[in-house]
């Protein structure tokens, strides 16, 4: 550790003045090439760039070795650091992850695995976490002949430049940054059990098929839920073709998405009526044609996609002042009855609704439905209008923390992201 770095972090914890110094990787670790001799291991490990290192199986959900023929990986021992050369989004030169299972693993020879010595394992994970050491990569390597594959010799490799600071502050800086990955993973479980609640509660909400109520009820109300047909309730009044054929120019509008809970719709177009830049039809006003814009109450189904999420709806709400045009690989449903905001929208997203649809899915790689399948439905919903606004508002209310929560979540995240950057060389 001769070379001084004359540059120290943005960011640093109060008492700690010296310069870094930085050695090479291959001056504080050793390449394992330790096999996996008469299979004495059977647990083959993966190199997540977003999970880190976990069991195989769990990862690509089957096995992906030949566990017949594992004498070839490499022995992967606790604690050991693992180079996975496949580029992804999250890792544009391929992850650096410590084995943290507490277990022995294997893993193929196509991963580079090395064991540390001199130096807080913690804090050289944590580097590995910020892009520090992206810059030596790119410069030193390449995608290779296969273009998710990152090209670099071990050789080269061994030669990466670590930034070292005193062991103390090492120690400073790694623990930081774990009891920050606590935190984020703290807020993660508290978003996850807010969702699996609303998933929870969408079953038991909302009766099952053949059941006149649901299993849990606001108190106060003991009337027997109606069952009646889906056109008998709302029509497909609204054509995603219809303004098109009318002539009408929609470009100028803003395309916006609109988050519904977990449900993503686009809206082709939302333009301001009172703006000078109004859409223009060639025969009439937009106005003219109010009947066949979105109004708050519309549900908007997907027909197309390529999972399950076909069939699931939004209720349009908080339109005042502006048109709004559905998406693509959309259906507009328009109630002909008085329904309390937003009850359509979680009912038809409920599984107690969802799953009459599956079955009347078509197709194999993208699934579709058509409006005279969807006709073919019962829609359940409480007499009292008053129940219909008590779920809306409930349901709408767990969005609203569900939303709150990822939010803070994502701000946990990009405070992470903005201090690997500073706190590191």
């Amino acid at each position: 550790m001769n070379d001084k770095i004359t540059n120290s972090p943005q960011i640093r914890f109060a008492g700690f003045t010296d310069a870094w110094e930085q050695c090479k990787l291959g001056g504080i670790s050793e390449k394992v090439t330790e096999k996996n001799k008469d299979n004495n291991y059977s647990e083959t490990l993966t190199n997540s760039a977003e999970l880190g290192i976990i069991n195989q199986r769990d990862f690509f959900d089957k096995d992906i070795s030949n566990k017949k023929n594992l004498d070839g990986y490499y022995v992967v021992r606790p604690d050991d650091f693992v180079y996975n050369p496949r580029i992804s989004n999250f890792a544009p030169v391929g992850p650096i992850k410590r084995n943290n299972l507490g277990r022995t693993g294997i893993m193929s020879p196509l991963y580079y695995v090395f064991r540390t010595h001199d130096v807080d394992k913690t804090y050289l994970e944590k580097y590995f976490l910020s892009n520090s050491w992206h810059i030596f990569m790119k410069l030193n390597g390449d995608s290779g002949a296969r273009s998710d594959r990152f090209a670099i010799k071990d050789s080269v490799f061994r030669e990466m430049p670590i930034p070292i600071p005193s062991v103390e502050e090492q120690a400073k800086i790694g623990t930081f940054f774990k009891q920050l990955d606590n935190f984020i993973t703290l807020h993660q479980r508290k978003l996850e059990l807010l969702k699996d609640m609303k998933k929870n509660l969408l079953h038991k909400m909302f009766p099952k098929d053949g059941a006149n109520v649901p299993e849990i009820r606001f108190a106060g109300f003991t009337d027997a839920w109606e069952h009646r047909g889906f056109s008998d309730v709302l029509d497909f009044s609204i054509s995603n073709n219809t303004l098109s054929r009318a002539g009408l120019n929609y470009d100028h509008g803003e395309v916006k998405n609109i988050h519904y809970g977990d449900i993503l719709v686009k809206f082709d177009s939302i333009v301001d009526i009172n703006s000078e830049d109004v859409p223009w039809v060639t025969d009439g006003k937009p106005e003219d044609y109010k009947n066949q814009w979105l109004q708050n109450g519309d549900v908007i189904i997907a027909d197309t996609a390529e999972d399950e999420t076909t069939g699931k709806a939004i209720e349009v709400t908080g339109i005042t002042n502006k048109y709004a045009v559905s998406g693509l690989h959309t259906m507009v449903a328009r109630p002909n009855q008085e329904f309390a905001p937003k009850y359509l929208g979680y009912y038809l997203n409920s599984p107690a609704y969802h799953n009459k649809l599956l079955p009347l899915m078509q197709g194999i790689k993208v699934l579709s439905l058509s409006k005279a399948n969807i006709a073919k439905t019962n829609v359940a919903f409480p007499k009292d209008t008053e129940e219909q606004a008590k779920i809306g508002s409930f349901f709408e209310n767990i969005d609203n923390l569900i939303t709150l929560h990822q939010r803070e979540l994502n701000s946990l995240k990009n405070l992470k992201k903005s201090l690997l950057q500073q706190m590191f060389i």
